[in-house]
């Protein structure tokens, strides 16, 4: 692959973009905060920098519309269905990693 080809890697770095995203929807089971603690981001920062993306290329987005994309659903109906009250160790873990990254 050329270096120029902004085509090529464009197209590279969607698929990998999607195969992201279908891995999280395979691990429902992990819970962002659990993202958050050990990788510093989460679905919601992934639907954050969606919709950034999509501002910065002069589309209209909202956070619901982005978040939609990357849930693959409603984020109100994936909270309800998917979301668990965090526990007090996850909440340990998470204030230990952010205190790391302070």
């Amino acid at each position: 692959m050329n270096a120029n080809d902004t085509t090529e890697s464009d197209r590279l770095e969607a698929a990998a973009f999607r195969r992201l995203l279908a891995h999280l929807d395979a691990r429902k089971d992990v819970q962002n905060i659990e993202l958050m603690t050990l990788a510093g981001f989460c679905r919601n920062c992934l639907a954050d920098w969606y919709r950034e993306a999509a501002e910065a290329s002069g589309l209209a987005m909202d956070r619901d519309q982005a978040r939609e994309r990357i849930y693959g659903m409603p984020f109100a109906e994936w909270k309800a269905r998917h979301q668990t009250e965090a526990t007090p160790e996850q909440l340990a873990a998470f204030k230990a990693a952010q205190a790391r990254h302070a």
